[in-house]
Order: C-alpha cells, then sequence, then structure tokens
C-alpha cells in the first residue's frame, strides 16, 4: 500500500516509464514522471514539498542517473540528503551495484521490474 507516498520515477524510456507508473499508481501512489536525469533535478529541487523517494534510471540522454543523483545530493536541502534513490536499470552487475551506491543512490532494482522485488526495496526505505 503506497496510498500518500510521493514518487519521482525518472525514466527515459515511455514503455518502461507506463509499467513502473502503473504498478505504483496502482498500489495508490502519486507519481510525478521526468524523462531525463537533467529533469529530475530540476523536479525536485522546485518542489518544496518534496518525495518520499526517487526510482532513477541510470542510463538516460542529457543527463545520466549518477549524475543526477550527485547533483539531487548536493542541493541545500535536508530531504536531499536522505530521500531514499533507487537505481532502477537492466544494469545487475556487482559493479553495477557497487557504482550506483558510490554515486549517492541507496539501493538496487534491476529491469525487467519484479513487481514484488519493487514493493519489498520500497517498504524497506519508506517504512
Amino acid at each position: 500500500d503506497l496510498h500518500g507516498k510521493r514518487l519521482l520515477v525518472v525514466e527515459d524510456n515511455e514503455l518502461n516509464m507506463e509499467i513502473v507508473e502503473f504498478m505504483l499508481k496502482s498500489a495508490g501512489a502519486e507519481v510525478v514522471k521526468a524523462f531525463d536525469g537533467e529533469s529530475a533535478v530540476r523536479a525536485f529541487a522546485a518542489d518544496p514539498a518534496g518525495y518520499d523517494a526517487i526510482l532513477m534510471d541510470l542510463m538516460m540522454p542529457v543527463m545520466d542517473g549518477y549524475e543526477a543523483t550527485a547533483a539531487i545530493r548536493a542541493l541545500p536541502r535536508q530531504d536531499a540528503v536522505r530521500i531514499p534513490i533507487l537505481a532502477l536499470t537492466a544494469n545487475a552487475f556487482v559493479t553495477d551495484v557497487g557504482k550506483a551506491k558510490n554515486a549517492g543512490m541507496n539501493d538496487h532494482i534491476t529491469k525487467p521490474i519484479n513487481l514484488e522485488v519493487l514493493f519489498a526495496t520500497l517498504y524497506k526505505w519508506l517504512v
């Protein structure tokens, strides 16, 4: 149950975005979408209400997920440091997980997305 949770989903592939959005909205979450890292940083910075978590694709045009995470973490806001940022990627090697965590991400969810893994990971960071 994600009712009352506000999530920023950053994904450049429209089909992947639709799938994730459907999963999250079906569980009651409010979903705000960004299609590249630069848009994600702008959306986060411009919204004082904040988000409960960010689902961040890694490989995107304009600004990738690693750069976007670093930019969000560098913002002068308390929530920028503590918000859970979860990598959402097909890159599943141990080195990929380490690179995401080194960039400031809290966790790693692989694509194709497994519904149980998605919700278990969100639960871990939102409860």
